[in-house]
């Protein structure tokens, strides 16, 4: 799952180191209780992207629940504010590995170079590129089957996966993962959404233009 959470009206959520070393801290923790794995991370100034994948259907929301209540109360607490911090419910996308999981996960660590704050996706911290592409230590990323699959040893697979890196990702792909995940759908082949809406009854793609809005677009991240 390929997973964004943005600050309230686009407003900061991250103010001093301490907050992203914090966040991801309890990330962590929170990810280990709910049964999840997180493959890669960026956090943003005002947004976090995620992928993850999760042992149960609910994992995710009981993860991104108890992350984001911790935290809240933190930065609450600290900068002496109250309210709400996020932006109502995270958005999320049911990833397709083949063809799509490698993609989006460059989507992901490349968010800093496209915001224009840094000139390679190594240079930013609050990223998971130095864990799979530089064999920088740490505990909170789990390697997806897909990323071991680059190569039999891990600086074989930490060349194959920068190698990935020398080539910008095509504005239509860009474009597809924006758009999946916006609206919790499904982002791979036709005939991966099509068996996936079977198993929920319900579109996993985007409908024809003209269809209505309540049946465009899923209401809850917990579909998947």
């Amino acid at each position: 799952m390929h997973l964004i959470q943005r600050g309230n009206n686009r407003q900061a959520c991250f103010f001093a180191d301490e907050d992203y070393l914090f966040y991801l801290e309890w990330l962590k923790d929170c990810a280990g209780k709910a049964g999840c794995e997180i493959h890669a991370y960026v956090l943003m100034t005002n947004h976090v992207h995620l992928m993850l994948s999760s042992q149960t259907a609910g994992g995710a929301g009981t993860m991104m629940k108890a992350l984001g209540q911790r935290y809240v109360q933190y930065v609450n607490r600290t900068y002496r504010r109250s309210g709400t911090l996020w932006e109502g419910r995270f958005r999320s996308c049911l990833l397709q590995e083949e063809n799509y999981l490698l993609a989006c996960q460059r989507y992901i660590e490349l968010n800093p170079v496209r915001a224009g704050m840094v000139v390679h996706p190594g240079e930013y911290r609050w990223s998971s590129y130095g864990a799979n592409a530089q064999g920088e230590g740490n505990s909170l990323v789990s390697p997806h089957e897909r990323y071991l699959a680059l190569g039999a040893e891990a600086e074989s697979r930490r060349s194959a996966y920068r190698e990935l890196f020398r080539h910008e990702l095509a504005p239509g792909v860009v474009d597809e993962i924006r758009g999946a995940t916006n609206g919790n759908y499904v982002l791979g082949e036709s005939r991966f959404a099509e068996q996936i809406a079977l198993v929920l009854g319900r579109r996993a793609q985007p409908g024809k233009p003209g269809r209505p809005r309540k049946e465009m677009v899923p209401e809850s991240e917990e579909l998947f």
